[in-house]
Order: structure tokens, then C-alpha cells, then sequence
């Protein structure tokens, strides 16, 4: 099997890092992404794995990205995208969109656009997308409101709500993606890997970034092994042989969602809200 592993677009480290080594260590050819060159290359280096390099602020780069792996990888089997990122204060990209938006939402959603094609073309192909469960605390409605939810007055952006509107966005895509192609092959996850004791969160000023830097927080956390693991399982295995397509997964098995993550009509809208701003509409 042929992997590519969409990395952390901040730092290719924790789980998503752990993952590429489990899945090369089990025989897969892993293809590792990240925007670090040093840390991205040490960990290809460690799985015996591929490095490219992008920056998921800037979706010129992604387009860039798509276009090196079609050209260096003619088979991908699975498409993990594991970006993500809890970002301080309000902050805007060079495409003018919200940073945790792009960042967690649509750079993956435009790369697993751009490789739809190749991914079609093999057998049994996966996307594997990490969300969490922290799309519980959401409360937009509307696509039109996820999609401007950090065009906000700076006083009241919230990090942590900002996430978890983000990772909402991330299972609406599993279950719209589900929908599109299945029929055609395409099988789809969402994962809550759980909190991995990494420095993830490490420059929010909020709780949540507290507790991540805690010595509390560094106690109870899981290792990156132990949040690799679903990632491992879905990208690793059998599509609709060892997993049911178009589900959220944690710790092993189909989890609860936000009532909002199995509404069929925000996942199509918001889909449909992500290519005109993407320019794929």
C-alpha cells in the first residue's frame, strides 16, 4: 500500500509522526508532509519514508504539494489528513481566510480534491481525516457561519471555539466525501485521536492551552504511539473489509458525534462553501 500522509502543517510530530512510522514499519510506503524541513526530513529519515514540504497558510503551496505527489507517487492508496492547529489570537492567512480554518479545514479539503483522481484509480482507497472530539463544543448551524466564524471582532475570537468549529468542519467533509464516493470506491474517516502530550495547543493563552502545558496535562495525556493508533488502523487496513466507511472513530471504535456532524444538509452546504472559496465551484 501506498500512503500518503498529509503532516501536520505546523510541525511533523506526535501522532501523525508515530503514525508514519507504524505504517512503514508494517511494510506500507509512506509519503510524510510538513512544513519544517528539518523536523519533516527527520522524520521521513526515521520511517525510511518520502518528505515534501508545504505550508497549509498558503493554499498556492498546496496546489504546489498536488502536483509534486502526482508527479513522484503514480498510486496513493490513502490520503491521512492529520493538519491541524490551535492558533493564540485572530490571525489571517495569505489567502485572506481565518488560520485555524484553512489550516484544519480547507487546505486538506482542497489537496484531497486535487489527488481525488489518483486516489480513485487504485483499489480500495481510503482519506482518513483527524478531527476531534472537541467539535462537541461547536455551536454554528450554518455552513455560511462555519466557514465565517473567525470573521469576528478580535475581542471575541476564542481559540479553542475557533478548533472546534474547524474539527465540526472536518467530520461534515468525512460524511459529505462519504456520500459523493463510495459508489465510486472511496472509502472515509473521521478520527478523534485524543489528547497526545505533544506540544500541540502549547502557545494558547487559554485553559486548554494551559492544561497542554502542564505537568498535569503532560501526566495524563496520551503518548503519540497511543493516538497514532487509529490512524494506523484505518490508513493500514481494508476499507470496507475491516472498517465501515464514513464514520467518526476513537479509541477503536464508532463514536458519538455532535448532533450537528450527522446533518446531511450542513455537510453538503458547507462542502459546497468550501469549493467557491477554494475556486473549485
Amino acid at each position: 500500500m501506498h500512503v500518503e500522509r498529509c503532516g501536520d502543517a505546523l510541525e511533523v510530530q506526535g501522532h501523525g509522526a508515530a503514525a508514519a512510522r507504524a505504517l512503514a514499519a508494517a511494510g506500507h510506503e509512506v509519503v510524510v508532509v510538513g512544513r519544517n524541513p528539518e523536523r519533516t526530513r527527520r522524520v521521513a529519515d526515521e520511517a525510511g519514508a518520502t518528505a515534501h514540504l508545504a505550508d497549509f497558510t498558503d493554499l498556492a503551496q498546496v496546489h504546489t504539494l498536488a502536483d509534486e505527489l502526482l508527479t513522484a507517487h503514480p498510486r496513493i492508496d490513502a490520503l491521512v489528513n492529520n493538519a491541524g492547529g490551535l492558533f493564540p489570537e485572530l490571525a489571517w492567512t495569505h489567502d485572506d481566510l481565518e488560520t485555524t480554518f484553512q489550516v484544519d479545514h480547507l487546505a486538506p479539503f482542497l489537496l484531497t480534491h486535487l489527488l481525488l483522481d489518483r486516489l480513485l484509480a487504485s483499489e480500495g482507497p481510503a482519506v482518513v481525516t483527524t478531527s476531534s472530539a472537541a467539535h462537541r463544543v461547536s455551536r454554528l448551524t450554518t455552513a455560511d457561519a462555519l466557514v465565517l466564524g473567525g470573521r469576528q471582532d478580535e475581542r471575541r475570537y476564542v481559540p479553542f471555539r475557533a478548533y472546534a468549529d474547524a474539527k465540526l468542519a472536518n467530520l461534515l467533509f468525512t460524511r459529505e466525501l462519504h456520500r459523493r464516493y463510495h459508489r465510486a470506491g472511496l472509502a472515509s474517516a473521521a478520527v478523534h485521536p485524543g489528547g497526545v502530550a505533544t506540544s500541540f495547543a502549547g502557545t494558547s493563552h487559554d485553559l486548554f492551552g494551559w492544561f497542554y502545558r502542564s505537568p498535569l496535562g503532560q501526566r495524563v495525556l496520551r503518548t503519540p504511539e497511543q493516538g497514532a493508533a487509529d490512524l494506523v488502523r484505518l490508513a493500514g487496513g481494508r476499507p470496507d473489509v475491516d472498517w465501515p466507511s464514513g464514520q467518526y472513530w476513537a479509541d477503536g471504535r464508532i463514536a458519538r458525534v455532535n448532533h450537528r456532524g450527522d446533518d446531511p444538509t450542513l455537510a453538503r452546504v458547507l462542502w459546497e462553501r468550501s469549493e467557491e472559496l477554494l475556486g473549485l465551484a
